[in-house]
């Protein structure tokens, strides 16, 4: 295992024994009944009862068991050993069918040896992965022919700017194209808790472009349905002088509503 993917390892497994206990991720509303998806992913793929679903990168499993919930026929895959455990001790206590496979995404062929109608994978997942071609072809194979593609994720475009959450406006930082090597983050707590001190010191994030992520959809042999792009967040990624939280939970920019993309979505299928 490389330095890059080990580190961002250790992180995750970290994260992976905080996020249960956050206000974040609200895990006390799930018990008693509650969905951790948006609106967004919920009606964009539709109904799901009786379908089987892949969920790439599934961290604890919140996602994965709300599909469930809605009559999906769900598994969820991680690299992560300890969120792998937590997920299945979580689908065990509240009695939602489920299976979760501890697994690097490009390794997960090897391990898992299924077809599904649906993979899913949302938010926050691409940066962790530094070639976006193999993890398409990754996703082709887990689909069955027919299948369908589903990812709800962070706008590459508002990833170059800073998130410093002191800065009073749009501050460009980061690169908007691919490099080999990734950038380096010391690590300041979690996105979900940023009180709480982590011992891994660093993560490895890459950067990949719209193009980056529709080529490699359709060099995998994928055929695109749409890409949405949306003007609002599903948290805060810049300092509250430039996005809100909207009485819908959604953030949006406060100075330029409406004009730059804060998320998108792609929904594309397997050829029969």
């Amino acid at each position: 295992m490389d330095e890059y993917k080990q580190a961002n390892l250790n992180l995750w497994n970290e994260y992976a024994a905080l996020h249960p206990q956050t206000e974040f991720y609200d895990l006390a509303s799930f018990r008693a009944g509650g969905s951790s998806l948006k609106d967004l992913e919920r009606s964009e793929l539709g109904d799901v009862s009786g379908k089987s679903l892949l969920h790439l990168q599934c961290h604890f499993g919140m996602d994965t068991l709300s599909w469930a919930r809605l009559g999906a026929n769900v598994t969820g895959a991680d690299f992560s050993d300890k969120a792998i455990a937590t997920a299945r001790a979580l689908s065990q206590e509240l009695n939602l069918p489920a299976r979760f496979v501890q697994s690097d995404i490009f390794d997960l062929p090897n391990v898992l040896h299924d077809q599904f109608d649906i993979v899913f994978t949302s938010y926050g997942v691409l940066i962790w992965l530094p070639d976006l071609k193999p993890w398409a072809r990754v996703v082709a194979h887990f689909l069955k022919p027919g299948g369908t593609f589903y990812i709800a994720e962070i706008h590459p475009f508002a990833m170059v700017f800073d998130n410093d959450k002191t800065l009073p406006d749009f501050k460009v930082k980061y690169p908007y194209f691919h490099t080999l090597e990734p950038l380096k983050f010391e690590v300041e707590g979690s996105y979900a808790d940023t009180s709480v001190p982590i011992q891994q010191p660093v993560d490895y994030e890459w950067v990949h472009s719209m193009g980056d992520i529709l080529n490699a959809l359709l060099e995998a042999g994928l055929r695109l349905e749409y890409l949405h792009e949306w003007p609002f967040g599903e948290h805060q990624m810049m300092s509250e002088t430039v996005m809100r939280k909207d009485p819908d939970g959604l953030y949006r920019l406060i100075s330029h509503p409406d004009s730059i993309p804060l998320t998108f979505s792609i929904k594309a299928t397997k050829p029969e």
